[in-house]
């Protein structure tokens, strides 16, 4: 297949030589002859400094593919289109050779799904003369290759770099970003242009936190009621021709899309439709009369599926494989996080269960014992939240959930919980609230809160109420080490890491500032490391080239916030410091 004229290899080349070639002196500052790609690949050589023009009919060769083939024609038309204008343009760039005409795509392996673990390297040559090669093991890493190529191309006329080789590979295979469309509702548009710039950073897992107790905005054949009595309403509903559509982008985009339907816990929407098979529905989630370990939930919004009510299972497992269906990703999330005591024990029957010497870990077990074989039997790998087998209170024995068919997804305690799954055997997602809640600083959402009536130089607990604060800097996100401490087999089971945007506070006005750049500080750092040859953390080096990227994806449409004035970018390492605020 050819498409001519399109130019993102050329653009990735751009971004590669900037990077390599850029280099950081004592006080910070920046060579000028550089390139800025990010994330930054793996290894990058720009030697000559040199770059030939863009042909206006530059075509892209490639082979057919139903997924790679739009993939092709988006990014020629972006590379042809694009025109970026560098904040610091490079210096002292050879223009020499005939205009660049080709880049060809060769693809070791055509069938590889887009799965955990799909190989996504590539290597990408640019001649100083001829055409420009990009050689993938699948179709997933040409993809990978492409938006490097775009990377590689600027100016107007339009140059790409030459005398360029890079070959790259991620260090993790799952790099993600959860978004949470219950508590606020999230259009189709807003969920692709996410999976759009998701692509653009490299990172490949769309974790869909898709219900809650707030709504249920899934349409689904075998259990309508849940989306048309427990959504926000018939215009806040994916019906499954969205689902289709966003799968697919996906897919043209190297992006899993994984879906996550929560349960036991946070499940109060489902009770719209069927009332008897929740527990505590629509009651106040912190009565005034009791103490906090007897709330009904940890924030407004109540519902506990009732394990021990049998139609529960029958919606259970009807919502499970319309859900299967409309997902092809072999992941599923099944939640399990947050079981809160009080809300089970606000059900009769329940409390007659409690009352002859059961637990509420022996209810989350009858729960899991009903549930976790179904998804299994549907040829799922289970993702748990790590509540599972890690909360304080409300736990199941570790017996019950096999490691071969069962993933957990960290979120407290930072690098102490990750290392207690995997010296466990499990394998583990990180998302450290610590490190990696995009929703954190912002405050708490509930009314009449008085933490925040304080009086004047008092430190209020929590950064002012907020649970996870404070807000989580794209410099926090990029220097946090998902494997720390954890011995070489153990680092083995970390399959990657998320950024996660809770919706208490956030919705699609806000949507792109929450998440970018500073999910793409996370993306880096899981593609390639945040650390340079010598082993030294590189985030000063990283803060021109994010400021770089930052602009970059705000030209392409994503309202990403800026991390520093303009002045800086176009003064790089002015702004850095050269004293340590904390002695190592």
């Amino acid at each position: 297949m050819a498409v001519s004229g399109y130019a993102l290899f050329p653009f990735v080349f751009f971004l590669f030589t900037t990077f390599v070639t850029s280099s950081t002196s004592a006080s910070g500052f920046q060579s000028q002859s550089q390139i800025n790609v990010w994330p930054k690949p793996r290894t990058f050589s720009w030697p000559s400094s040199q770059a030939s023009l863009l042909s206006p009919n530059f075509s892209i060769t490639s082979p057919n593919h139903q997924h790679l083939y739009p993939a092709v024609a988006r990014y020629r038309r972006l590379i042809l289109t694009e025109h970026h204008r560098p904040l610091v343009t490079p210096k002292h760039v050879n223009i020499t050779g005939p205009p660049l005409q080709t880049l060809t795509i060769f693809v070791s392996n055509l069938t590889a799904p887009l799965h955990h673990g799909v190989n996504e390297s590539y290597t990408l040559i640019v001649p100083i003369g001829g055409a420009a090669n990009l050689t993938a093991a699948t179709v997933w890493g040409a993809m990978r290759g492409l938006e490097t190529f775009s990377q590689v191309v600027w100016g107007h006329p339009l140059l790409v770099a030459t005398g360029l080789f890079v070959w790259d590979s991620p260090l993790f295979g799952h790099r993600g970003l959860m978004l949470d469309t219950s508590r606020n509702f999230y259009g189709v548009e807003d969920i692709l242009r996410t999976i759009g710039a998701m692509s653009a950073n490299k990172l490949n897992v769309f974790h869909w936190h898709i219900t809650d107790s707030h709504s249920f905005p899934l349409l689904l054949p075998s259990e309508p009621d849940l989306a048309g009595k427990g959504s926000y309403g018939s215009q806040m509903q994916y019906s499954p021709a969205d689902v289709k559509r966003i799968v697919e982008f996906g897919l043209e985009h190297g992006v899993r899309v994984l879906p996550e339907i929560d349960s036991p816990g946070h499940t109060g929407s489902w009770a719209e439709a069927y009332p008897e098979i929740v527990a505590c529905a629509n009651m106040f989630w912190w009565p005034a009369e009791v103490d906090w370990d007897d709330r009904l939930a940890s924030e407004p919004g109540t519902g506990h599926l009732n394990p021990l009510n049998s139609k529960t299972y029958q919606v259970f497992k009807n919502v499970t494989q319309d859900v299967t269906a409309l997902f092809p990703e072999p992941f599923y999330h099944a939640g399990a996080d947050e079981i809160i005591p009080g809300c089970w024990k606000a059900e009769p029957a329940i409390q007659t269960f409690l009352s002859n010497g059961g637990t509420f870990s022996q209810l989350l077990e009858i729960f899991i014992n009903s549930t976790f074989p179904y998804i299994v039997s549907l040829n799922r790998t289970v993702v748990y939240w790590e509540d599972v087998l890690l909360d304080a209170n409300v736990k199941v024995d570790p017996t019950m959930l096999p490691p071969e068919n069962t993933i957990l997804q960290t979120w407290n305690n930072g690098p102490d919980n990750t290392k207690k799954i995997v010296a466990s055997g499990y394998r583990a997602i990180v998302s450290s609230s610590d490190f990696y809640y995009l929703d954190c600083g912002h405050g708490d959402f509930p009314g009449n809160d008085s933490q925040y009536d304080q009086k004047p130089g008092t430190d209020t607990e929590n950064n002012g109420g907020s649970w996870c604060g404070p807000f989580k800097t794209w410099e926090t996100i990029y220097n946090y080490d998902i494997t720390y401490g954890l011995s070489d087999e153990e680092a083995k089971l970390v399959l990657g890491g998320e950024v996660a945007l809770w919706s208490e506070q956030a919705d699609p006005t806000v949507l792109d500032a929450r998440i970018w750049p500073r999910a793409s500080a996370m993306a880096e750092a899981l593609w390639s490391g945040n650390r340079d040859k010598t082993g030294m953390k590189r985030y000063a080096d990283a803060t021109d080239r994010l400021n770089e990227w930052r602009y970059r994806m705000v030209a392409r449409g994503i309202g990403a916030e800026p991390i520093q004035p303009l002045w800086c970018i176009r003064n790089p390492g002015m702004c850095n410091t050269v004293h340590p605020f904390i002695k190592q």
